[in-house]
């Protein structure tokens, strides 16, 4: 059947089959729930052609219907054929028995059944439904009171062809739907409609789409905005083990002729192809595009007579720039704090984002992105990396910085991924993690946090290993918060996830230097083992190796015993376990046996989980000393010695018998270059006490004056290089490190820092 009007067209590829229809056209509001006119068009289309999985309206935005939403209506479809072509039947049923019934009465049943099928039912399939029962009581009442045995024997086959049309109605979807919440239905109203249907918005401008009605069956656990006007909130959905992370920008939240400027702006701007320098600055072509982009918003405005404010045109501009050269909803949820991680599965469009929340762990989200945006994306990073993405390297690691957010990228393509591409972006925190903030979290202990400082501050070697996610290079960050600032460090990595350039801002005398993937060929990149080699030319420098990952480890364990007690050497490595990195670094990547006794301290992190299975948080389980002694097995040979282990019951870090004893040798050998500890044991555990307890005072300090800066690397940097200041001036009025005297005077000064930041807010 076609719609005379021809509003519509069919669109079939890939096993799919859409229904695309123009409501601007036909005159109508984008709404099937909404319209009951557009419901009975929609419908009848349907009944030609019931392979239809998916419905697009189509009004400036795009209102797509799902496959689920699509099948409840092609249900309604296919019984409208199916009475359709009863329709003979049932007149020929009712004539047969009709010769002695009053004409009046059979007209008004044939109507009756004339105007369920061929109006109520495509136009309100609930009302239709609700009719016929009302018909059916009121026949049954008629039939009970009724003497006349003829006339009875038509009422009954009358209320036989009812039972069966409403037998026919209760197999739909639709109506097993609403049928608790039917009773006193009123026909022609569209609230349960509302609660069944609710389409996927994209605007024309924008390539992703949105679910942008809250959840039926969800129940609001928490909300709040992001920046100015991104509003955020979290549902747990009933009878599921999904919490959706649900968003409504403002691009959602404009006029019709709000939307037509953006989609006039964006064909203008979208002729313009970025280059690679358009991402070496996003802050520079940012604000050139924005302004670009408000001149010309301005100038459409004008011609095209709409009257706008200032605020209204600036926040155009920053979704027009977010739409061209940006990464559209991404970025929105890269500005969110609390998301860590972002995944987008293959094939594109057919499920969700999925995010992983700091307070609700794993969420879903209502942003569905598209074939074409994910290209896009696969494009600019293609640009933005220098690196390959095609059959032969079908995966693609770089980093994404935008302004106010950075990421590190993972994509996934063909033929490795079969059905298109996948992506997995690792939001970095806006600045670099400390241990203090890690010990407000409880990834850490005060006493765990002043060892790994007294650790650094003795330039071991540390490998940080864990499971991904489990917060390694976050924690590799903090320690290189707590390197003193008068010391150079090289950072070597693949993908940039080191927060470098904030700690060059806080006065960090740091190189990065940035090497070729494991995983890429064909670039023009340095290899990772030459950039370690080529660290080791450049000076008298502490060496952090972002993650081991391949042949690197050789040149890593070389840094290693060049560089043994004058300089930090530090990186990350996937493993759960001392002994499990053990076997990778030498079984794995080949490193020799003898070359892993370079390795110091090894730092464990790993998730650790709820009983149920829905919650994880991040813990640090192990905390490593590896011995030289052994031979062929540090396991069996006692080669592994933890100084703090994880308390499953106190969810603590907690020191170990041979941390407490003094039974450590890499304690005992930095406190041999250190006139005042050595062979003491007391001042060496009296500095690590203190240190913690130094880390553990800005935790509470910070929670009591609610003034959580306190934490972040700025500050904690300041607090590190008081603490040296103080421990140097008391040692040398003293001639003893103090550890009374020192936290009285920078507790003391902590104290008119926190004074001076109070007086300066206010």
């Amino acid at each position: 059947m076609v719609l005379k009007d021809k509003n519509y067209y069919i669109e079939r590829h890939g096993g799919e089959s859409v229904l695309i229809y123009d409501c601007e056209k036909a005159n109508l509001p984008p709404s099937i729930e909404d319209s009951s006119t557009l419901m009975s068009n929609i419908i009848k289309i349907l009944s030609e052609n019931t392979d239809i999985n998916k419905i697009i309206l189509t009004l400036n935005r795009d209102y797509e219907y799902d496959y689920e939403q699509t099948r409840m209506l092609v249900e309604v479809a296919l019984l409208f054929k199916k009475l359709a072509r009863q329709k003979e039947f049932f007149k020929t049923t009712l004539e047969s028995i009709s010769k002695n019934i009053n004409v009046s009465s059979y007209r008004k049943w044939l109507l009756d059944l004339k105007n369920v099928i061929f109006n109520l039912l495509l136009s309100d399939p609930i009302g239709a439904y609700v009719h016929l029962k009302r018909i059916l009581r009121h026949e049954k009442i008629n039939y009970e009171i009724e003497v006349d045995e003829v006339k009875k024997k038509l009422l009954e086959a009358y209320i036989n062809v009812l039972q069966k049309f409403i037998s026919e109605l209760e197999k739909t979807t639709i109506i097993k739907k609403v049928v608790d919440d039917i009773s006193g239905y009123k026909i022609g109203s569209r609230e349960l409609y509302r609660k069944i249907f609710s389409p996927i918005i994209k605007p024309d401008f924008m390539f992703t789409k949105l679910m942008a009605s809250y959840p039926k069956d969800g129940e609001e656990i928490d909300n709040y905005i992001i920046g100015e006007d991104v509003e955020v909130t979290i549902f747990k959905m009933n009878d599921s083990v999904h919490t959706l992370y649900h968003i409504i920008p403002p691009e959602f939240k404009l006029s019709e002729e709000e939307y037509s400027l953006l989609d006039q702006a964006k064909k203008i701007i979208s002729e313009y192809k970025p280059q690679k320098q358009d991402f070496v600055d996003p802050e520079r072509i940012r604000q050139v595009f924005y302004n670009i982009s408000h001149d010309l918003l301005e100038e459409l405005s004008d011609f095209n007579n709409i009257v706008l404010s200032n605020e209204k045109l600036d926040l155009l501009a920053k979704i027009l720039v977010r739409y061209t050269i940006g990464f559209g909803l991404l970025e929105v949820l890269l500005q969110d704090e609390n998301v860590q991680d972002i995944t987008l599965n293959s094939p594109e469009g057919r499920s969700p984002m999925f995010l992983v929340h700091s307070k609700y762990g794993d969420c879903m989200t209502n942003i569905i992105t598209t074939k074409t945006e994910t290209e896009n994306w696969a494009s600019k990073f293609r640009l933005l990396s220098g690196r390959p993405l095609d059959e032969a390297n079908p995966i693609l690691d770089t980093e994404l910085v935008i302004p106010g957010a950075s990421a590190r990228v993972s994509v996934v393509g063909e033929p490795l991924n079969p059905y298109g591409l996948a992506y997995a972006f690792r939001r970095h925190r806006d600045k670099p993690w400390t241990l203090p903030l890690f010990i407000k979290t409880k990834m850490l202990s005060p006493l765990a946090a002043g060892l790994l400082s007294f650790l650094v501050d003795g330039n071991r070697t540390f490998l940080v290993a864990g499971t991904r996610s489990a917060g390694k290079t976050s924690l590799l960050s903090s320690l290189i918060v707590e390197i003193m600032r008068k010391y150079r460090i090289i950072t070597v990595e693949d993908t940039l996830e080191l927060p470098v350039q904030q700690l060059v801002k806080l006065g960090f005398n740091i190189q990065q230097l940035k090497v070729s993937s494991a995983l890429t060929k064909g670039t023009n990149e340095i290899s990772a083992s030459e950039g370690i080699r080529t660290s080791l030319r450049m000076g008298d420098s502490g060496l952090i190796i972002g993650e081991v990952r391949s042949t690197e480890a050789v040149a890593l364990y070389e840094s290693m015993r060049i560089g043994a007690l004058a300089n930090v050497v530090a990186g990350t490595i996937h493993g759960d376990s001392p002994y499990g990195v053990y076997d990778r670094v030498v079984n794995d990547l080949k490193v020799p046996k003898t070359s892993f006794k370079a390795t110091d301290i090894i730092i464990v992190a790993n998730p650790i989980r709820s009983p149920d299975g829905l919650h994880k948080w991040r813990r640090i389980t192990q905390i490593t000393e590896v011995r030289k002694h052994w031979e062929n097995d540090p396991l069996l040979e006692n080669g592994f010695v933890d100084l703090m282990k994880y308390n499953a019951e106190n969810d603590t870090l907690e020191p170990t018998m041979d941390l407490i004893n003094g039974d450590s040798d890499i304690l005992k050998s930095i406190a041999g270059n250190v006139k005042q500890w050595a062979g003491n044991w007391e001042a060496i555990w009296d500095n690590i006490v203190l240190r913690g307890k130094i880390k553990e005072t800005l935790v509470k300090y910070a929670e009591d004056y609610k003034d959580y800066d306190l934490l972040e690397a700025e500050f904690v940097v300041k607090s590190n290089d008081a603490f040296h200041n103080i421990s140097d001036k008391v040692l040398e009025t003293k001639g003893v490190l103090d550890s009374e005297e020192i936290f009285f005077r920078w507790e003391e000064w902590l104290k008119k820092e926190v004074k001076k930041r109070k007086v300066s807010l206010e």
